[in-house]
């Protein structure tokens, strides 16, 4: 295919949906990745350009094995967005500890397989991109996101190591961070006494990681960090 190639992994209802519609619109073919085989279809449908691959980003193996799949149907990918996320909430006396064990697979080890898989491929084209979503827990570490936070601070370290890694090789890695109550359906109703510039919409999230892709390399970011203007911080 004669389209540039995106893979994004948590290709769900809210950010992990908009991104891949985003990139496609800008005429990409997106290889989107997730667990649920019959929402990936839905979304793959109403967008051409948009590729299903379901997979569990947690298994190395099926990870290993999307990659090499989507690769063969689509070409190597020249920006990877992990979006995909493992969260839970609790004390660090109250979570159960397979909860921190299950979110450092998803969020710390699937970036670093990804990584290993994709960007070598790009280092050897003279460029692309590396860009995960994360938010401000990989900052501080609030006591009921014991389950969570941890594993947040550790992907961020992770792709700044990668940064500095594959940086000089011509490959952009970069951190989204989004300070928000993403705008979905069960936050809508979480937060119903909340107005509408409370949440930070997909669409403008998107967006964001899209311009993080393509920066100019005189001018890269590593870091940004994005909230809707009323938010406290």
């Amino acid at each position: 295919m004669s389209e540039p190639v995106c893979l994004v992994t948590g290709v769900g209802p809210g950010t992990g949906a908009a991104i891949a519609r985003h990139f496609a619109q800008q005429g990409y073919a997106v290889a989107a990745l997730a667990r649920n085989a019959e929402r990936l279809e839905a979304i793959s449908l109403e967008s051409p350009g948009i590729h299903a691959f379901p997979c569990d980003v947690s298994s190395a193996d099926a990870l290993a094995r999307s990659c090499e799949k989507l690769t063969a149907q689509l070409g190597p990918p020249t920006v990877v967005v992990h979006n995909a996320v493992g969260a839970g909430w609790g004390n660090f006396l109250d979570i159960d500890p397979r909860l921190l064990e299950r979110n450092f697979q998803v969020n710390v080890m699937a970036l670093l397989h990804l990584a290993r898989l994709t960007v070598p491929a790009m280092v050897q084209a003279g460029g692309g991109a590396i860009v995960a979503t994360g938010n401000t827990s990989a900052y501080r570490g609030k006591e009921f996101f014991a389950g969570f936070a941890p594993t947040k601070a550790a992907q961020r370290i992770l792709m700044e190591s990668i940064a500095r890694e594959v940086g000089p090789q011509g490959v952009h890695a970069a951190y989204v961070a989004i300070d928000a109550v993403i705008d979905l359906e069960w936050t809508r109703k979480r937060f119903a006494d909340r107005p509408d510039d409370f949440f930070c919409r997909p669409a403008d999230i998107a967006a964001e990681v899209f311009r993080i892709a393509h920066q100019p390399k005189s001018a890269w970011s590593f870091e940004s960090v994005i909230r809707p203007f009323g938010e406290n911080w």
